[in-house]
């Protein structure tokens, strides 16, 4: 996801002079380098932090003792997370007060500049804050605003998990055209050129996705019969219990990580 947003940031008009990463892995550090021509180091040097935003792109399980050895070097700026589940208030808190926070919870289209972010600003965070954060997330795709950080819940479970959802639907149609005769390759793209062009359907249309369905839906046709075989065990109902499922373990995600 950090690769993700530093090519967003210099396909928008960023100089790679402006962006520094600090990257444990020497590998990953390589890696950012030869891809991008930005400044990579293992840790800060002598100068601290001077930029004028810090980005928190880690795992929600190493988020507070990123905090921790960050918080010294901070001077009041703006610090974005996109962790999963922590909230605001810990990483304040792992911060030593810090209070200039936005969250963050993009999705893995970002990668291809087509992602979509849910973003919460903290209490101190200002509208510039604001207007920093929708510009570097903005990067990589569409972004929305949340005004209840437990909303940030939601956007994991739906959009920040969501591809994972996606691709599954697709193995399965892939599956199913492989077992109806085609071949792996044809049974791919018809699958995968199936679900970005009716992604795409749905995007540029004003009628609702039940009302788009319906469209497709002929009077004992083939759409009708298996969408039948689809509601027999209610599968809709199973989709929304899944997700409601990733919601509450980004909560105790939350609860969790916040602890200590």
């Amino acid at each position: 996801m950090a690769s993700a947003l530093i090519g967003g940031l210099l396909k928008q008009g960023f100089a790679a002079g402006d962006i520094r990463v600090i990257e444990v892995s020497e590998e990953a550090r390589h890696r950012l380098r030869q891809a991008f021509g930005v400044a990579v180091q293992e840790g800060l040097d002598e100068t601290g932090v001077v930029e004028d935003m810090v980005l928190l792109a880690v795992k929600p399980q190493h988020l507070r003792d990123v905090a921790q050895w960050l918080r010294p070097h901070l001077r009041g700026q703006l610090v974005v997370s996109i962790a999963a589940g922590v909230r605001s208030g810990d990483l304040a808190r792992w911060l030593g007060g810090h209070g200039r926070i936005v969250r963050a919870m993009p999705n893995t289209p970002a990668l291809l500049r087509a992602g979509i972010t849910g973003l919460y600003a903290a209490a101190k965070a200002t509208d510039a804050d604001r207007k920093t954060a929708q510009r570097v997330l903005g990067a990589v795709g569409s972004v929305i605003w949340l005004d209840r950080e437990e909303h940030m819940d939601g956007v994991t479970a739906v959009s920040g998990s969501g591809p994972a959802y996606v691709f599954y639907f697709i193995e399965a149609l892939q599956q199913a055209a492989v077992e109806l005769g085609l071949s792996e390759e044809q049974a791919r793209s018809l699958a995968v050129e199936t679900f970005a062009g009716a992604a795409k359907l749905a995007a540029g249309s004003s009628e609702s996705p039940a009302e788009l369905r319906a469209r497709v839906t002929s009077k004992a046709g083939t759409t009708e019969r298996a969408l039948q075989v689809m509601e027999s065990c209610d599968l809709k109902a199973r989709v929304v219990d899944a997700v409601r499922a990733a919601a509450r373990r980004s909560a105790e995600m939350g609860d969790e990580f916040g602890k200590n």
